[in-house]
């Protein structure tokens, strides 16, 4: 009659023991909330006002608790300005940024290419620059892919949390794009 309790104890233990150790991942877990949506030609960005199909490169949208429609940016970097910013909502429901791994083209994202932030992979400090000029994080949902985006590209592959916030509020006028890179303007 022992057996069983003693059977049960050691499951007990084993389960707290996985519960206590899945806390040092440091992974962020991925958003329980609603679905990424997709940019619809009305689609316009929170800061800038503009349709984010008039700005090249990977967009962001956070969806607020008790709000239907995402609130859309027409930069990676917009977005994680507005997760730290105090002034801005709390009441994250997700977040999500293209996954430029999953995504053909540099100008304008695939529909469905959409990673949580929270769980991606950011390469910055690259030669890629968002829609308005600005150096832009870019998103992956696979650190391979990351790393290899970071090799043609330069820069360094960190987390949400690891993006330094002088990144984010740097401004357009740091050094322009080379030609061939991400987001680089042709002449």
């Amino acid at each position: 009659m022992k057996r069983p309790a003693a059977r049960w104890l050691a499951l007990a233990v084993a389960g707290i023991l996985a519960a206590g150790t899945a806390g040092c991942d440091r992974r962020p877990a991925a958003a329980s909330g609603p679905p990424p949506a997709e940019v619809a030609a009305e689609s316009t960005g929170y800061y800038c006002g503009m349709r984010l199909a008039e700005h090249e490169g990977p967009k962001g949208q956070v969806h607020v608790a008790g709000r239907a429609e995402p609130v859309w940016f027409s930069s990676v970097r917009d977005t994680i300005v507005f997760l730290r910013s105090p002034e801005e909502p709390r009441d994250i429901a997700a977040v999500y940024v293209n996954d430029m791994g999953r995504s053909a083209q540099w100008e304008q994202p695939d529909p469905g290419a959409w990673v949580d932030a929270r769980i991606a992979w950011f390469v910055i400090d690259s030669r890629a620059r968002g829609g308005m000029g600005a150096p832009e994080p870019v998103p992956f949902s696979q650190q391979a892919a990351a790393e290899a985006f970071r090799t043609a590209n330069g820069g360094r592959v960190v987390r949400l949390d690891d993006i330094p916030q002088a990144y984010l509020l740097g401004g357009a006028e740091q050094s322009p794009a080379p030609p061939g890179a991400p987001g680089a303007r042709q002449p």
